[in-house]
């Protein structure tokens, strides 16, 4: 049973006027959704830097603080990691031009080839999976509209 403090930060429905069952299979689409990126990172052994570089990617250059908000991490955090990131060459880090204080973290083209190459293992993964249960084309492409269709119009990076 859920606890009252989740409950009572829930936000209410637009309409309220959802099937039971539409409620369940929405919540059981939020479970696996994340059940399948815990089991892609962990069958594909990917760092935390990989979603840093998925943000640059999807939004372009972006200070730490923004990062950091954005990956739901600290700054020191987010610094420790794009130091790494810096380090290995998959992003830069540049004098912000709006902030002389600040700088701007940008994905570099070896990170952005990186980034190509987990999609790519992504892929393979999930092409396997999807073919050992007997799945076709269209379910998939109906799974990947109705993600599309949840998360358009909002943050690249949610």
């Amino acid at each position: 049973m859920p606890s009252q403090q989740l409950l009572s930060t829930a936000a209410p429905t637009a309409s309220g006027s959802a099937s039971a069952k539409t409620l369940d299979l929405s919540s059981d689409l939020v479970v696996y959704a994340a059940r399948l990126m815990r089991l892609v990172r962990r069958a594909l052994d990917l760092p935390a830097s990989v979603r840093v570089l998925t943000i640059l990617d999807a939004v372009g250059p972006l200070g730490i603080t923004d990062l950091a908000r954005a990956d739901g991490c600290s700054q020191p955090t987010m610094s420790a990691q794009i130091a790494q990131l810096v380090e290995t060459g998959l992003v830069s880090k540049e004098p912000n031009p709006a902030d002389a204080r600040a700088s701007l973290v940008t994905l570099t083209d070896a990170g952005r080839a990186d980034l190509a190459d987990v999609r790519e293992r992504i892929s393979h993964l999930i092409a396997e999976r999807l073919e050992s249960r007997n799945r076709t084309e269209a379910e998939l492409e109906g799974a990947v509209a109705v993600l599309r269709d949840l998360v358009e119009g909002d943050s690249p990076t949610a």
